[in-house]
């Protein structure tokens, strides 16, 4: 059972890796965002369309598949 969570484990962290490496870069150049941290565009930004919204609905997935991979992890290695 260890082996194969571990297996799995081991899939998810390549493939969230791959999605966060995927995901389009956000160019936010102007000086006012290196000061407040682009807290000014946080509700002024449209909803993500067409790949950009693929790759955040599936790098979300992948990021709860791990967390519940290690939460099983952690319970199989401590019975």
């Amino acid at each position: 059972m260890y082996n194969t969570l571990m297996t799995l484990f081991l899939i998810d962290c390549v493939v969230l890796i791959a999605c966060v490496m995927m995901q389009p870069a956000k160019n936010d150049n102007d000086a006012m965002s290196a000061l407040t941290g682009g807290a000014g565009d946080l509700f002024s930004r449209r909803k993500a369309r067409g790949f950009e919204a693929v790759m955040q609905v599936v790098t979300t997935i992948c990021g709860a598949i791990f967390f519940i991979l290690a939460l099983a992890l952690v319970f199989v290695s401590s019975h």
